[in-house]
């Protein structure tokens, strides 16, 4: 799932379409919007994403290129 958003003690994730709400304690520390988090065990985790963040930029860079 990926962080979409922060809205107080809740980060809004993105689920395969679905959208649910963690309460932040539960994540591990320096989570941000974009993330890729994982639940294993009963732990969050982050997930290297940079690939996906990449392809996003560029995607976003050309669609506004014009």
């Amino acid at each position: 799932m990926i962080i979409d958003r922060f809205e107080g003690a809740f980060a809004v994730c993105e689920d395969n379409g679905t959208m649910i709400s963690i309460k932040t304690e539960l994540l591990p520390e320096g989570c941000r919007e974009g993330d890729k988090i994982v639940l294993e065990n009963g732990v969050y985790k982050i997930i290297d994403n940079r690939e996906d963040r990449e392809r996003i930029r560029k995607k976003m860079e050309s669609l506004f290129k014009h």
